[in-house]
């Protein structure tokens, strides 16, 4: 191979997805080991697959179908690597990527539009506001998909021209919640159908979503919806309020879930910041005989769910209504606490983690959804004298840019 040839070729995927070659150029839809050609074009590697769904490369819900699942596990691990490097951290373990199976996403946020008499619902194209009319899928639960073509007919019966709605999918305890925003079902024809599409298709409940700082209603829930979290010995379910954060699949959650329980060992006193319905707290706090987990929640509904689920661990789960970015967890109260788990959103949490760099806790475990703004914060901590030990990569948006880790970190 000559060296302009090895130029041309794709040693690495980027953050947003193109392929890169060896000497800096960005290729969109290439994998590892693709060569560049003088006219543009691809000679595929070993690496490069027939994507295997009909939206491929339009949809913007799958970026990265046509790299093996080989590349694509590097692919999440060298983005968390490259984070860490990025801000001058070496873990002592990076650990290969955990990819989720294909079809077991449980939740979705999905467009409609209407053009003409069409109206089209599914995902957004990459990089655009066009909606890509979704007949397949092969990252969604089968349950959400299946309720794609009927959404679709009782959308179009309600949706004025060239306006759009969005539809939001959940797979609950008890079947699929649906909220819909942009629609109204005014009358007592319009309520009828709408019951009925809920009843026909055996919906946990479907919620229409107002304006901005308008509450939802809710026009069908048979049953009080929930989520059920797993702890050692037993599993319980929580009240789960609409807009909800759930980990996107089962899997990817338990993969963290494996890292946090890791990372906390057998501490005594546990603390769960941005805590949410207790995705962690309510799994661990029966995992260790005595154990006690605070958690902390700005969000009323979520905490008022998990004091409820709490309730049934009594003496266990120690829930708090606080706004970390407002009043973040004090050196002083995080020295209390034999371990601390962190799940921030993707901004991260540069407030909270400036006082646990300072505390003398001696486990943290941070979860994040976004390896940039994890690297920024795990400067802090490094400094404050923390190490990391291990970083988990998780992969729950398969296909997809996405990548989510647990980090654990101690001091020595």
């Amino acid at each position: 191979m000559t060296a302009t040839e090895a130029a041309d070729i794709i040693v690495r995927i980027a953050a947003r997805g193109e392929g890169v070659t060896a000497d800096g150029r960005h290729v969109p839809f290439a994998a590892p080991g693709d060569r560049l050609l003088p006219d543009g074009g691809l000679a595929f590697g070993p690496d490069h697959v027939e994507p295997v769904c009909i939206h491929v490369p339009d949809c913007g819900g799958c970026q990265l179908q046509h790299v093996s699942d080989a590349a694509y596990a590097a692919y999440v691990r060298d983005r968390v690597a490259g984070a860490l490097a990025g801000q001058g951290l070496e873990a002592d373990a990076v650990l290969p990527a955990h990819i989720s199976p294909p079809r077991t996403r449980r939740r979705a946020s999905l467009r409609a539009v209407r053009q003409g008499k069409t109206v089209l619902l599914g995902f957004a194209a990459q990089g655009s506001h066009r909606i890509i009319d979704m007949h397949e899928c092969h990252v969604l639960e089968p349950q959400l998909f299946a309720l794609v073509a009927p959404l679709r007919a009782l959308v179009a019966s309600r949706l004025a021209d060239r306006r759009s709605a969005e539809v939001r999918l959940a797979l609950t305890d008890q079947g699929v919640d649906v909220q819909i925003s942009g629609l109204s079902f005014d009358g007592l024809e319009a309520t009828e159908a709408v019951l009925d599409f809920a009843r026909t298709h055996g919906l946990a409940r479907l919620a229409l979503v107002g304006a901005e700082g308008e509450p939802s209603l809710t026009i069908w829930e048979p049953d009080p919806v929930t989520v059920t979290f797993g702890g050692v010995g037993g599993n319980l379910a929580v009240a789960y309020p609409p807009h909800a954060f759930l980990q996107a699949t089962r899997d990817g959650e338990a993969a963290l879930l494996a890292a946090v329980r890791e990372g906390i060992g057998n501490a005594a006193m546990v603390a769960d910041l941005f805590a949410g319905l207790g995705t962690f707290a309510l799994s661990v706090a029966g995992d260790v005989p005595g154990r006690k987990v605070y958690a902390a929640e700005a969000a009323r509904d979520l905490i008022g769910a998990l004091q409820l689920a709490g309730n049934r661990l009594p003496g266990r789960i120690f829930p708090e209504h606080r706004d970390l970015f407002r009043r973040p967890l004090t050196a002083k109260e995080a020295g209390r606490f034999d371990a601390i788990v962190i799940d921030p959103p993707r901004a991260g949490a540069r407030e909270q983690c400036q006082q646990l760099a300072e505390a003398s806790c001696r486990r943290l475990v941070y979860v994040s959804c976004n390896p940039a703004s994890f690297g920024r914060d795990a400067v802090m901590l490094v400094a404050g004298g923390y190490r990391i030990a291990t970083v988990q990569p998780v992969g729950q948006f398969r296909w997809s840019t996405h990548v989510e880790l647990a980090a654990s970190f101690v001091r020595d």
